[in-house]
């Protein structure tokens, strides 16, 4: 038994492994357990790390910071590939509201913070600590920490303040935002999985579902004209997807000429359709898609390397092949492609032709479902490494002594929705399958907080019973909870915002990504990390600035 007990007390890489390991697996139990139908989630992992850290187990400090911050890197960075391909639609829908709310909650937390250092009593040097702790922001934590450092005069404990502050402050930091989410979805009566498919359907309307019509061509404008000279129809996002010449049925090319008389299939948004018609024709009650024909639809899937990025025009399909591409859906959105648009892997097109053409179509784009499971390991470790000099870039405010930095979060995050924008950059290709996203990212948020919980356990009591602990932390906890609950509650009863970007706005101003996992679990969905990138930016920015000028106007 020597060395099962030596395996427990030996500061090696398998005693770290261990240790981790058993605060996983312990905190996902302690997690599991629900009270008035309230769980902690994967939260449950932060106090599982408490415990063990107050019990006296310890991990090597070099490996301890490595695996709590590589841990917070995985997670940010597969939020970011998750909700990249669908964050322009947020921004253009609510990105200005979203991101208000949030600066008042970091604005109200900055007032109570210099409220209670004049009104309670508490030095800055301590009060800082407890906003950066109460508020979950570590870079906030190390921005004070460096403007002490820079202040000259400053001695003795000062410089060590602010981390004390922030140690007693961040456990309610977690717990604050859980409750606040709590308390709006117990007073509301909100269901969340309700909620969150309410979001995907308002998300899923900024780019209006496709509908189909059967048009006859009365126009005689348009007798003889090509398709790709009717006016108004590259505009209108409508694609032409047969024509019925009253003998036959024939796939519509850009060159292919109608007559009047003739009838046309159409697909695009019903708005357009409309709009169309009036330049088209009537509807026919004839419906090409039912006729005999040697004409049929595949869906195909885009993985091929060469095709990426290069638009419709450019690969000519209708020209070389006979076929007409009607719908594409990417990232669960369905629209009509323009000729202008550029291919991304795991693009699914609807090609429409004769089956020997579709054939051919196909192996030009692809059409190799298996790659869509297969990971792009080497972009995935290149993107961290574009976010780790993101986040690293010293930004120099005005009066700023020191630059403020995104860090090891906001860096790998900002990267990762920018190369999911992207897509490809020669044989690279940013994709991940669902499969493998959710997996890195339960370890990322898992590693890092059996680190931050295991690093705070042993002084947390220590420090909570000891001179003015539990003081600090009722005044901590006005911090987190006061901002979090006036603006959470005015964003649903006043601007009646639905209840996973709340929580994902809540999670976001607090640049909190244990509440973001709390709330995705809640949810049963991603819908909240959609709002928490949407805010992450700013919020980041405003808490490491906001720290820093505490310190440099208030001590």
């Amino acid at each position: 038994m020597e060395w099962l007990i030596d395996l427990f007390q030996n500061e090696s890489v398998a005693h770290a492994v261990l240790i981790l390991s058993l605060v996983a697996a312990t905190g996902f139990l302690l997690g599991s357990i629900r009270v008035y139908g309230i769980s902690l989630g994967v939260a449950g992992v932060l106090f599982s790390g408490l415990i063990f850290g107050h019990l006296g187990f310890r991990i090597n400090p070099q490996v301890m910071e490595f695996a709590r911050e590589f841990g917070l890197i995985l997670f940010v960075y597969t939020i970011g590939m998750q909700v990249g391909p669908g964050i322009l639609a947020s921004l253009r829908r609510q990105g200005l509201p979203l991101n208000i709310m949030a600066a008042s909650i970091v604005f109200l937390g900055v007032g109570i913070t210099i409220a209670l250092s004049y009104l309670a009593g508490i030095d800055m040097s301590v009060a800082v600590g407890l906003f950066s702790g109460g508020t979950t922001n570590t870079p906030a934590l190390g921005a004070a920490q460096q403007a002490l450092k820079d202040l000259p005069g400053v001695t003795g404990n000062t410089p060590s303040m602010p981390g004390l502050g922030y140690a007693i402050a961040y456990p309610f930091g977690i717990i604050g935002i859980i409750l606040v989410m709590g308390l709006i979805r117990f007073f509301y009566k909100i269901t969340p999985s309700v909620e969150a498919t309410s979001f995907s359907k308002e998300l899923a309307s900024t780019t209006p579902k496709l509908s189909t019509m059967n048009l006859v061509v009365e126009n005689p404008n348009l007798d003889g004209l090509p398709i790709n000279k009717i006016p108004g129809l590259d505009e209108s996002g409508v694609i032409i997807s047969r024509v019925f010449n009253g003998q036959a049925i024939q796939i519509a090319t850009p060159d292919t000429v109608v007559k009047r008389g003739d009838v046309v299939l159409v697909v695009g948004p019903k708005d357009e359709l409309e709009k169309i018609q009036l330049i088209v024709g009537t509807r026919s009650d004839m419906d090409l898609r039912s006729l005999p024909s040697t004409l049929t639809t595949r869906r195909v899937v885009v993985t091929r390397k060469e095709v990426l990025g290069k638009t419709v025009d450019e690969l000519q399909l209708p020209a070389r092949f006979g076929v007409t591409i009607t719908r594409i859906s990417r990232a669960g959105v369905e629209f009509t492609p323009t000729q202008d648009f550029g291919f991304q892997f795991g693009d699914t097109v609807l090609v429409v032709g004769d089956k020997e053409s579709i054939k051919k179509a196909a192996d030009v784009l692809g059409n190799s479902p298996k790659q869509l499971n297969h990971p792009q390991v080497v972009p995935i470790f290149v993107g961290i490494a574009l976010g780790i000099i993101i986040g690293s870039w010293p930004l120099n405010i005005p009066h700023v002594p020191a630059p403020v930095r995104l860090g090891l979060a906001g860096g790998p995050l900002l990267a990762a929705i920018i190369l999911s924008r992207i897509g490809r950059i020669g044989p690279l290709i940013w994709y991940m399958p669902l499969s493998a996203n959710f997996m890195l990212r339960e370890v990322g948020i898992v590693l890092f907080l059996a680190c931050v919980g295991i690093s705070s356990g042993d002084r947390f009591v220590e420090t909570l019973t000891q001179g003015n602990g539990f003081y600090w932390m009722a005044c901590a906890s006005l911090i987190t909870f006061l901002p979090l609950a006036i603006v959470g509650f005015i964003a649903r009863a006043v601007y009646k915002l639905n209840f996973v970007s709340v929580c994902g706005v809540l999670s976001g101003s607090m640049t909190d990504p244990p509440a973001l996992a709390f709330a995705n679990s809640m949810a049963g969905s991603d819908a909240p990390s959609i709002s928490y990138a949407t805010v992450y930016p700013l919020t980041m920015l405003l808490r490491v600035v906001s720290a820093q000028l505490l310190v440099l106007i208030f001590i």
